[in-house]
């Protein structure tokens, strides 16, 4: 086991390092990821302008601030993808060096991926978390957040990060078949940002589409530990929510082992 983590942490701190080496690149993630937010917080303000109640889906105007900036941070944390790796490896035929090396060549994403999932929680999501703790407690009047709630989210996060992770890896191996998935990654993107509940809450949605989510992976990337930050789930549901991530990360890594078994007699390497 030791030195299972020796060999594969390494790929994690490589990619850590990488990102603070390259200034300008670390400049534009926090630029971009806060227009990001602020977008997204400025469409959802005017919306509540126009309801005089005050609560939409369950939400209030102030609850509806803490959710944006919390499904905005926590997807772009755990949401790592790794299919426009394996589309380039195949693309440029890199993956015949990858897979001739003595590692296995999930293990090698999930890794890299856990790497940059770290650097994101460092930069700046800790201070934005903080920010939110301040806003939640001197401006909407709720108390701080419970021990017991937090390691309940982080917990849930961590189950998010691999639900992705297998998930996106299990669509990447497309890319042995069709060779260029540039196109399908744009697509995919754009679903996952409905469908996670980035874009807005499962709540929104009729009771019967909430049902559907219910049975898909995609609420377990996002929705999830973005609600049970927010206290919306009883105890019992956060156990079941819980669960649920940790049924979906099994059942992936399976489908993916799967898959790569059904890969690997058709591989064709073009390049390298």
């Amino acid at each position: 086991m030791t030195r299972f983590f020796r060999i594969y942490w390494t790929f994690a701190l490589n990619q850590i390092k990488s990102n603070f080496v390259y200034r300008g690149r670390f400049y534009l993630f926090i630029i971009r990821k806060f227009l990001g937010m602020f977008i997204y917080y400025y469409l959802w303000m005017a919306v509540y302008a126009g309801v005089p109640s005050g609560t939409i889906g369950g939400f209030t105007r102030g609850e509806m601030v803490l959710y944006v900036f919390l499904s905005y941070t926590v997807s772009d944390i755990v949401m790592i993808g790794i299919s426009s790796e394996i589309g380039k490896d195949v693309l440029d035929g890199s993956v015949a060096v990858n897979l001739i090396k003595p590692v296995n060549y999930r293990l090698y994403l999930t890794f890299k991926s856990l790497g940059v999932m770290i650097y994101r929680v460092v930069v700046p999501s800790v201070f934005i978390w903080t920010g939110l703790e301040v806003y939640k407690v001197t401006e909407l009047g709720m108390p701080v957040i419970r021990p017991l709630s937090l390691l309940c989210f982080l917990v849930s996060m961590v189950f998010s990060f691999f639900v992705y992770v297998f998930f996106d890896y299990c669509f990447g191996m497309l890319a042995f078949v069709t060779t260029y998935i540039f196109g399908m990654n744009i697509m995919k993107n754009a679903a996952l940002n409905l469908l996670s509940g980035r874009l807005m809450p499962v709540s929104f949605f009729p009771a019967v589409i909430q049902e559907i989510f219910s049975f898909l992976p995609f609420t377990a990337m996002t929705y999830v530990p973005v609600m049970i930050y927010l206290g919306k789930y009883t105890g019992a549901e956060v156990l079941g929510q819980l669960g649920k991530q940790v049924f979906w990360v099994v059942a992936l890594y399976l489908a993916g082992s799967l898959l790569w078994k059904k890969i690997e007699k058709r591989i064709v390497v073009l390049g390298g």
